[in-house]
Formats: structure tokens, sequence, C-alpha cells
């Protein structure tokens, strides 16, 4: 065996231990222990290293919770645009809103932070925003105001996605099921869009 002083490692650090084997560890103890039961302290008994160990990849809680809710959306499907018409640009939004939506129903664990957060604000955040964008110039905004058309669908979809969280008091999920819920979300979603093509405003 290969000793701690002979790797250059200091006491609780663990080969391999980079910000993605942290962030890994984190949604896997979210998923076992719901966002109340990720702290630092538990994390690393997870990784088997001293909890300082961690400081040297995530300052803090609060940017370890903003790092898992980022790499989660890492998982949304962004479609190509077949064509260059409001129609193409409206259904390829669609496919981008109702994989969100899928993709944060997959992870009701941490719907609370995304609530709090009202979304994410790291790369895959910022690359899904950069998809949005050309999709809806060619609903007729321009990037300022298409900047709050993202914010109203983002919102949109987290506030949907919220209501697919258990609750206590009505058994597992409330009065409608996930599939009543996604139901409606995607008519929402079409009434949404639609709404924001140029061409349907009066």
């Amino acid at each position: 065996m290969y000793s701690l002083s002979m790797s250059g490692r200091g006491p609780g650090q663990r080969a391999g231990l980079d910000e993605h084997a942290v962030v890994a560890a984190a949604r896997s103890l979210v998923a076992e222990e719901g966002i109340d039961g990720l702290t630092m302290r538990a994390l690393a008994q997870r990784l088997s290293v001293a909890p300082n160990a961690l400081y040297s990849h995530v300052a803090n809680k609060t940017i370890l919770i903003d790092l898992v809710l980022d790499d989660v959306l890492a998982d949304v499907d962004v479609p190509q645009v077949h064509g260059h018409s409001a129609p193409a640009a409206q259904r390829a939004l669609r496919t981008l809103m109702t994989s969100t939506f899928d993709v944060l129903v997959g992870h009701r664990d941490l719907l609370p932070a995304f609530v709090g957060r009202q979304g994410s604000r790291g790369p895959n955040a910022q690359r899904l925003g950069e998809a949005m964008t050309p999709m809806l110039e060619q609903l007729g905004h321009t990037r300022n105001d298409g900047r709050e058309a993202i914010r109203i669908l983002v919102v949109h979809t987290i506030g949907f996605a919220a209501f697919t969280a258990p609750d206590p008091a009505l058994g597992e999920f409330g009065p409608l099921g996930p599939a009543e819920l996604r139901t409606s979300y995607v008519r929402s979603l079409d009434w949404l869009l639609t709404g924001l093509r140029a061409d349907q405003r009066r």
C-alpha cells in the first residue's frame, strides 16, 4: 500500500477528490437524505475525508447546493431548431422546457432549492439560456426582452414541477398525480409559447 506521506497528500485528503467527485457525492447524499441532510460534515463522511478537505474544492454549503442544482441541468436536452420560422422555434422551446420539467421532477428532492433560488445560475443554466435566446428571437423577441421571457418560462416550469413534490398530509402526492400535472404543464406551456410569438400577439 502507498502511504499518505509518499503520495504527498495531507491528512483527510483522498486521491481523485475534485469538484466533480464532491458534487456527485452530494447528489447521492441528497437523493438518500433530502436537501436538509446535505451538510459538509455528512458529505465529508461519505467521501471518507476530513471536512476541511472539502473546502479546497467547494467554499461553502451555499455554493455546493448551487453546483448540485446546475449539475442536474446537464441532463436537459437541447433540441436543434429545424428551420427558421416561429413554429419551428416554438416546437424547439416546447421540447427544451418539457425536458427541463421532466429532469426537475426526476429530482424532486432538489425542488425546494430550485424554488428558493428560482433556478440555477451555473454554466449549464447559462448553456440553456444561450440555447433559448435565438429561439425567442425567432418568435420576435429582442435579446433584452428575451431574458424576461426566459425567466417567465423557467419560473413557470419550476413552479409546476414543485407541485409534484410529496405532501405528507395528502399521501405521496397532492390531489393531482405526476401524470396529470405533466399534462396540465404541457398545455399551459403551449399557451405561454403561443403568447410569446410575435405573429400571434395583437
